[in-house]
């Protein structure tokens, strides 16, 4: 299997105040993520992976003051030159970024990805993501957030303009001939002279071509019109840390959506999100998790469910159905597959609750608790086995939302990697010099 890490939230939402985490260092350490990175690749790990938001959270109650009161998903930080100080005190494990497609222009993004696949020798990944927080549109001249469906045709459009313009500059185009001065040959850098309903690119990057010709390519769709985005351009997909039943669902429908695009299913993977709490004894590991529950107010859990629901949740009667909230939700332009969704599919999609009940429920969502594992490495071990099996094993595990840094990352490289390593779960070794070698060798084995 795949054994990511994510670095998304290791300061964020009280994290930063666990006990032995962070101890003499504050966020954004460049020394921290150093330590991250050359933990990881003593772990054989494929990927270090950071998502992103680029607004401070205001929709719940218009405002930023819950958000920047009690660092809920704030402070962030571009991570482009943190992962740039990262891979160059490692040979092995990729990195991947986050940028929205909604936002951003693909002949930027497309010129940096190959700039930071030189810079790593070949471990670069990007996620794309269509975004659906308020609070970062209004950072880049949107009153409102697009139509759901339209964010998915954008991104499409985007990665097909990337696609074109990493492919316009052949492996072999550059020459560097001393003798006779020759740089490159011009038959073999290409215009792509694209116009399309979002944009409108002629062409070429002005850059050589990359080591792994193009980044790996992530998205995480978990609609319908998510998951067919997704089918058509990912190397590997994410997926939610969400119940095993729609995690096998999701599998299913994203590998009905690859074969109608002509591709196989098994060699393309996901790769679960799955927070986790490895320790010496369960005991240990459980003890920590419960300490999540008071990382934050249990009251500015509203900030961050209202903020990655892209709806403000201070506006919820005192009672209300799951189904109708839901609608709502998508009537907004918002995510109609995210916390209440989930919630819906836990509960029932009829079943009443109140505001007070909902705010129990958020704050464990805000904190991961219900979805952090907690356990010893047998234990993990035994976990990851049952839900890679379930999922169709390809792919793995994007694992992260920890408590203590670094402790939590260097207990997983010291007692979970060995564990599978003795189940034929997992390398001893890396195989291959770009991030692509690594991710693509579980299928080649």
């Amino acid at each position: 299997m795949n054994l990511c890490f994510d670095v998304s939230y290791i300061a964020l939402d009280g994290r930063w105040r666990a006990p032995g985490s962070w101890v003499g260092r504050r966020f954004p350490d460049v020394g921290m993520y150093e330590d991250i990175a050359r933990l990881a690749e003593r772990g054989c790990l494929d990927l270090i992976f950071s998502g992103d938001g680029t607004g401070v959270p205001s929709t719940w109650e218009d405002s930023t003051d819950d958000a920047v009161r009690w660092g809920v998903s704030w402070p962030r930080q571009d991570m482009n030159p943190l992962m740039v100080a990262m891979s160059r005190v490692t040979r092995h494990v990729g990195f991947g970024l986050t940028y929205s497609s909604t936002f951003m222009h693909p002949y930027y993004l497309a010129r940096l990805m190959n700039a930071l696949d030189h810079v790593s020798d070949g471990r670069m990944a990007l996620n794309l993501v269509t975004t659906t927080r308020r609070a970062d549109a209004a950072n880049f001249g949107f009153d409102d957030l697009a139509e759901h469906n339209t964010r998915y045709e954008r991104m499409e459009e985007f990665v097909d303009v990337c696609r074109a313009l990493w492919d316009g500059v052949e492996p072999d185009a550059m020459i560097w001939d001393r003798e006779t001065g020759q740089v490159g040959d011009p038959a073999k850098v290409h215009a792509i002279n694209h116009r399309g309903q979002f944009f409108q690119v002629k062409g070429p990057l002005n850059t050589p071509p990359s080591p792994q010709g193009r980044p790996i390519l992530v998205q995480a769709g978990g609609s319908p019109r998510g998951i067919r985005a997704a089918a058509g351009f990912v190397d590997v997909a994410f997926g939610e840390d969400k119940a095993l039943a729609l995690q096998v669902q999701q599998r299913k429908d994203f590998d009905a959506a690859l074969r109608h695009v002509g591709r196989d299913p098994a060699r393309v993977g996901i790769i679960w999100q799955q927070p986790m709490i490895v320790a010496e004894t369960e005991q240990e590991a459980v003890r920590e998790r419960e300490g999540l529950l008071g990382m934050i107010p249990k009251e500015v859990a509203g900030v961050y469910l209202s903020h990655n629901s892209g709806y403000d949740f201070s506006k919820l009667p005192r009672r209300f159905r799951l189904d109708e909230l839901n609608a709502e939700i998508a009537a907004t332009q918002a995510t109609p597959v995210g916390f209440v969704h989930a919630l819906a599919h836990k509960l029932g999609a009829e079943t009443e609750i109140s505001r007070e009940e909902f705010f129990e429920y958020g704050v464990r969502r805000a904190t991961s608790y219900d979805t952090t594992f907690a356990g010893s490495a047998a234990q993990a071990a035994d976990y990851l086995e049952e839900t890679f099996e379930a999922t169709g094993s390809r792919g793995g595990f994007m694992l992260g939302h920890p408590m203590v840094m670094p402790g939590d990352l260097a207990r997983i490289v010291d007692f979970l990697v060995p564990e599978l390593q003795r189940r034929g779960r997992f390398r001893k070794a890396y195989s291959g010099r770009t991030l692509r070698d690594t991710l693509m060798d579980i299928y080649d084995e």
